[in-house]
């Protein structure tokens, strides 16, 4: 097969237009050489896979679509389920309210309007609950999508008049209890919804302050870590390496870590399991802890940490602010002595 044959070939065809650079047929996506001025149905001239609006044109191939059935509320068709889908290319003259209609299902997925459906006396009894400000609960005979349709025109003007913004799928959850119920219920609905956002935005704001403040405390740290390995390594060549190099560091490290928070080391001994117990004062009391020697995390600060303890949260630097609030609470409980 000569393919250059099919990439040369121009033919018409009909489609919609939804807005955008490309096309969508049934077979294939297509180019625009150049957009329409608006949405809608046009005849199109396509040759390989770019297209080019000739003029406006009436719907052609609706008949071999899915049928999709509902309310109108707006531009929005209410179909099964209760889902509020927007439905494009709707008639010049607006329909009214809780319409029932007729639409297709683009290839593409989009919902095409084709035709407004009969109306029964269920329509009109809810048109005029709508107009009355009141409910459908003692309406009977009303059809799922029309109850769905009205609740979710009574959270419309709700939300118009609350200056409560609300998108559709924010208020699906509401619809059965707003259609009983009405615009007491649509509001209490709405109101919650926007005690919602403002709890969430502040647990927003608050998370970030929290992530502002570890990254600040994370920057801190390093700085103080390139200091203290500076420092470490002026002490080593001081002290012309009379201890193993690993086992000085860590001991260095920690006796800055002290001096750093305010404390005081008194001694330190390499433990096994690769641990250093050392012994400071801090605010006139002794204390002996166990920490990583590459680390210096906290493996038993030597007082009382919370039941459970949480002695893995601290670090030899942080533990000396621990030890303060738990004398200035009166907390203080002491496990390691001499």
């Amino acid at each position: 097969m000569d393919y250059r044959k099919f990439l040369g070939k121009e033919e018409e065809r009909v489609l919609p237009y939804f807005g955008g650079a490309f096309l969508y047929a049934a077979d294939r996506r297509l180019r625009l050489a150049t957009e329409p001025e608006a949405p809608g149905w046009y005849r199109f001239r396509v040759k390989g896979r770019e297209a080019t609006a000739l003029g406006p044109s009436e719907p052609e191939g609706l008949e071999a679509l899915p049928t999709v059935r509902g309310h109108l509320v707006g531009e929005r068709l209410v179909r099964e389920g209760s889902i509020a889908e927007r439905l494009h290319f709707l008639p010049e003259e607006e329909p009214p309210r809780l319409t029932p209609a007729r639409a297709r299902r683009w290839h593409s997925g989009e919902l095409v309007f084709e035709m407004l459906d009969f109306e029964s006396e269920a329509e009109e009894a809810a048109r005029r609950a709508l107009e009355e400000d009141a409910s459908l609960a003692q309406v009977k005979g009303v059809p799922a999508t029309l109850r769905s349709a009205f609740a979710y025109a009574v959270l419309e003007a709700a939300s118009r008049r609350l200056g409560i913004p609300a998108a559709p799928r924010e208020l699906r959850p509401h619809l059965g209890n707003v259609a009983e119920q009405g615009r007491v219920e649509a509001e209490r609905a709405l109101r919650a919804l926007a005690a919602e956002r403002i709890l969430a935005a502040r647990e927003m704001e608050e998370l970030n302050r929290r992530r502002q403040v570890a990254a600040l405390a994370q920057h801190a740290a390093l700085a103080q870590e390139v200091a203290v390995q500076a420092r470490v390594q002026a002490r080593r060549q001081e002290r012309g390496g009379r201890h193993r190099r690993g086992e000085e560091d860590a001991m260095a490290r920690a006796e800055l870590a002290l001096e750093a928070a305010g404390a005081r080391m008194r001694s330190v001994r390499v433990l096994g399991n690769g641990n250093l117990e050392v012994i400071f004062t801090f605010m006139d009391e002794r204390f002996i802890s166990v920490v990583n020697r590459d680390t210096l995390q906290v493996v038993d600060s030597g007082i009382c940490l919370g039941h459970p303890p949480s002695d893995n949260l601290v670090t030899l630097e942080s533990l000396p602010s621990v030890i303060k609030e738990a004398i200035d609470t009166d907390s203080l409980v002491i496990l390691r002595h001499a």
